[in-house]
Parts: C-alpha cells; sequence; structure tokens
C-alpha cells in the first residue's frame, strides 16, 4: 500500500452538506421547532461557508439536536433522512473517483468537520471503511449525550486527526509515495497543503483561487 487517499465529504463527495441538510430535514418533518432551529442553523451555516465557525460551539448545537431523541427514534429519523436526502444526490462520478482509488489498491478514508453519527453511514453507502469525523460522546443505553468525545475534526484539525488515525493503522503519513486530498473548502487548505496531490474538488471561490496561485488542479464532479 503505496498511496493514500483522503476525502472531504460535504460538496466534495456530495453535492450538498450532509448536516445542514439534517436539519432541514428535521424541520421538514416536525422533529424540532422551524423558526428557532432554522435560524441558528442558517447562522452556522453562513459562517462556515465564511471561515469563521466556532467548530466547539457549532458541535454544541448540533450534538445537542441528535441528543433530544431516544436512540430508536433517531435512527428511524436517520434512516428516513439517508432515503430521502442523501441517497438521491449521491453522484456516479462521486462513487466512481472513489472505486478508483480503492481498485488502485490505495488506503481510502472520508476526514469531514461533520459530526461521525451523521456521516458514519454515508461514509459506509460510499464503500469507505476509514471515516474520521467529530465523535460524539454516547451514553451506557447508546443514546448521545449531546457532548463531543475527543476534538473537533475540522480546519488545520483534520491533520492531527489523520496522523492519529494512521498510527492506530500503524502507518506514518511520511511513508506513502503519493497522498491525495480531495476537497472543496478553504477551510481544509492546511491539509491541502501538506499532501503531495491536492485537488480542489468542485472547489468554494477562495479555493478557487487559491488553487490557481498555488498550481493545483481542479476538479468538478457534479457538471451532470
Amino acid at each position: 500500500m503505496k498511496h493514500l487517499a483522503l476525502f472531504d465529504l460535504d460538496h466534495t463527495l456530495l453535492p450538498i452538506d450532509s448536516d445542514y441538510e439534517w436539519g432541514e430535514f428535521l424541520v421538514r418533518v416536525g422533529a424540532v421547532d422551524e423558526t428557532a432551529f432554522r435560524r441558528r442553523n442558517d447562522e452556522f451555516f453562513a459562517e462556515y461557508q465564511a471561515g469563521v465557525l466556532n467548530p466547539h460551539v457549532y458541535l454544541e448545537f448540533a450534538l445537542g439536536t441528535l441528543a433530544r431523541f431516544p436512540r430508536e427514534q433517531l435512527d428511524a429519523l436517520y434512516a428516513q433522512y439517508m432515503r430521502e436526502v442523501i441517497e438521491p444526490a449521491i453522484r456516479p462520478s462521486a462513487l466512481r473517483l472513489v472505486r478508483e482509488h480503492q481498485e488502485a489498491g490505495d488506503l481510502v478514508a472520508i476526514i469531514t468537520a461533520t459530526n461521525y453519527h451523521i456521516t458514519a453511514p454515508i461514509a459506509q453507502r460510499f464503500g469507505v471503511e476509514h471515516h474520521i469525523g467529530a465523535m460524539p460522546e454516547y451514553d451506557a443505553a447508546g443514546n448521545l449525550t449531546g457532548r463531543l468525545a475527543g476534538t473537533p475534526t475540522s480546519g488545520a484539525a483534520k491533520i492531527t486527526h489523520m496522523h492519529a488515525w494512521l498510527e492506530r493503522l500503524g502507518h506514518t503519513f511520511g511513508a506513502f509515495e503519493r497522498s491525495h486530498f480531495y476537497s472543496d473548502s478553504h477551510n481544509d487548505i492546511p491539509l491541502l497543503s501538506i499532501v503531495s496531490h491536492p485537488v480542489a474538488t468542485n472547489p468554494s471561490t477562495k479555493l478557487a483561487t487559491h488553487a490557481r496561485e498555488q498550481g493545483w488542479p481542479t476538479l468538478h464532479l457534479f457538471n451532470d
């Protein structure tokens, strides 16, 4: 295994933000108060796009929302969300890109700032075994407590989490002859800057500008 392939998730492999759309889904099915929840959800999304989001504050909101529901109800809601929101958003081009790296024998992982509970089933749907996301805390019964276990997986922290994940597997980052990272977001410039093959994928305006300045390739998966 000589090569490493890392993927961001939202707006990279998916043409949507899975975390934001989860909130919109909860509003649509009447599981949360529409006015109050949508206002906060929209505020956090705007902060993320501007690159000023405080991940600790946001994760308190996101995980606190998940913790409102008993596990059985949460699982039923999420299964409905996967059917109605995620499945229609998955594009053959994104599945094909992941599969190409897998078939080449690369070590493949999704690394996302979104919490693990939301994104783990999506990673499974893409056929990706390794998945790094913000880890929620669970109680003994398997219910979410609303707290974060560990640290956020956003921005430069993705580098720390990547190294820790590789160490658990018995690898080191420097041992890979080639390392790829696909991301849409300027928030991921720290990790994009250390891999041998950064790819600005469906890039935001800020990332597209940075990629041109650095001579990084640009990939558009969702032109269908």
